[in-house]
């Protein structure tokens, strides 16, 4: 896998990532680091691409097992560190999933299988947070 970054210039903090597969992603800073509010910031992108990847792996998992989903939310909360570097200490992934008659015990094995063997992203920063995990099944 490849990024670039490149800062947008000496007016801010605005930097503009370009993936391998040919994707873009913009991250700015708060107006009191120099940035414009333009953009997520960069933890902001860490804590979504975690979710991003934790949910991919849950709605396969569910899909693989043959399971009628229809919606995956995760909502993601994190804490961090009071001194640089301010890593993640604590991040909690509250998993909604939408499906036709899903079992609760199916989404959460889901949920266990994607932290504890397929989501790199939450692997990565499991090494400084505690992760913690719960899940809503919703009819639908």
């Amino acid at each position: 896998m490849e990024c670039t970054v490149d800062w947008g210039g000496p007016e801010g903090m605005l930097f503009v990532a370009k993936t391998g597969s040919g994707h873009i992603a913009a991250m700015d800073g708060a107006p009191d680091g120099g940035g414009h509010n333009l953009a997520p910031r960069p933890m902001e992108m860490l804590l979504a691409a975690t979710g991003g990847c934790t949910a991919y792996d849950v709605v396969l998992i569910l899909k693989r097992g043959r399971h009628a989903v229809k919606g995956c939310q995760v909502k993601l909360s994190g804490e961090r560190a009071e001194t640089d570097p301010k890593v993640y200490t604590k991040i909690h992934f509250a998993f909604t999933i939408t499906g036709k008659n899903l079992p609760q015990a199916a989404v959460e094995r889901a949920v266990q299988l994607s932290h504890e063997k397929y989501c790199s992203a939450s692997a990565m920063l499991a090494k400084t947070a505690e992760i913690t995990c719960s899940t809503t099944v919703v009819e639908g």
